[in-house]
């Protein structure tokens, strides 16, 4: 979290930041495109280190956090993800963007993590892909390649050595200006592919970004640990990861119904469990010791004692009004 600061601040010291510096910092931030949760967390950062240098309430004191929007994404129903994926395979010029989603799905990567891969960051024996640029410094990580995204590396890994463009420092992703390849560049977008995609499969409103909630839904409902989903996705806080994990609404459906059912079945009733004929045998000479059992103020007490010492005479539990 303090890797943006630094680029931003340089060797400005505390003493020197103002509320405009701290301002200016944020806004520096959602020009790039970045999301108000990470900024937040990176104002918290600062905000820490400025209180422990008694420095935060002359100067920050003001500044509020950014509003985190209530829902960050979505997850595909198993026939959206079925039908977005046939659809791709229908036009030729949605192939980046159907390669891309594929990885998005079996990785938790992001589209900027997608774009900036270099072959170098592709382990083809160990079958692992390293990020090595992220939009945080968690994002830096190693994922493991499954067969999905296995067969995805093979396919770019083809295409490229149609124009060369397997060299360790190219991009599986390449620039493509004026039906020129550049493999040198990474691609800047395939955001006008991803929309004629996604309408043609009738799922309006999705977001490529969207894919990898998807992917992270999956995970947490495979039952993999908050540690492994984190590895994985790169997420930097518990607080973060419940933020990007959904419950689909059939999943909630099903909970529920589960609790409905379950109140069907024969619960515990102090009407039945009191019935006439509920009999512990009891010894006579223990009676006169212990109280008479019936009409008694605690009559459960006195059977549990029944019970532990073995008693022989029929004992009668009755209900107490």
């Amino acid at each position: 979290m303090l890797v943006q600061p630094r680029r931003f601040f340089g060797a400005q010291t505390l003493q020197k930041i103002t509320t405009e510096n701290l301002v200016s910092f944020r806004e520096w931030r959602v020009q790039a495109g970045v999301g108000p949760a990470i900024i937040n967390m990176e104002m918290g950062v600062i905000r820490r280190m400025m209180k422990k240098a008694k420095r935060w309430h002359l100067v920050g004191a003001e500044i509020k956090p950014l509003r985190e929007p209530r829902s960050i994404g979505r997850a595909l129903s198993h026939a959206e993800k079925v039908k977005l994926l046939a659809k791709a395979k229908s036009h030729p010029e949605w192939h980046n963007a159907r390669l891309a989603g594929i990885l998005a799905l079996n990785t938790t990567m992001r589209g900027c993590e997608i774009k900036n891969l270099r072959w170098l960051d592709v382990d083809l024996l160990t079958r692992v892909f390293s990020i090595r640029k992220s939009k945080t410094e968690a994002g830096e990580r190693t994922i493991p390649i499954n067969d999905a995204a296995f067969a995805v590396v093979r396919e770019l890994r083809e295409r490229a050595q149609a124009f060369n463009g397997t060299e360790p420092e190219h991009f599986l992703f390449p620039a493509c200006e004026n039906g020129h390849i550049d493999p040198t560049k990474p691609m800047k977008s395939w955001r006008s592919a991803w929309r004629q995609l996604t309408k043609a499969a009738g799922i309006h409103g999705l977001r490529f970004h969207d894919l990898r909630h998807h992917a992270i839904t999956e995970l947490a409902e495979s039952q993999a640990s908050d540690q492994t989903i984190m590895s994985v996705a790169g997420h930097v806080s518990p607080r973060m990861l419940a933020r990007y994990s959904h419950v689909r609404m059939e999943d909630k459906r099903q909970a529920l119904d589960a609790l409905s059912r379950g109140g069907e079945r024969q619960g515990y009733d102090t009407k039945n469990d009191t019935k006439d004929g509920s009999a512990i045998t009891v010894a006579g000479e223990v009676i006169e010791k212990y109280g008479r059992h019936e009409e008694t103020r605690t009559p459960d007490l006195y059977r549990v004692n029944a019970a532990l010492l073995g008693f022989t005479t029929t004992y009668k539990c009755v209900e107490v009004a």
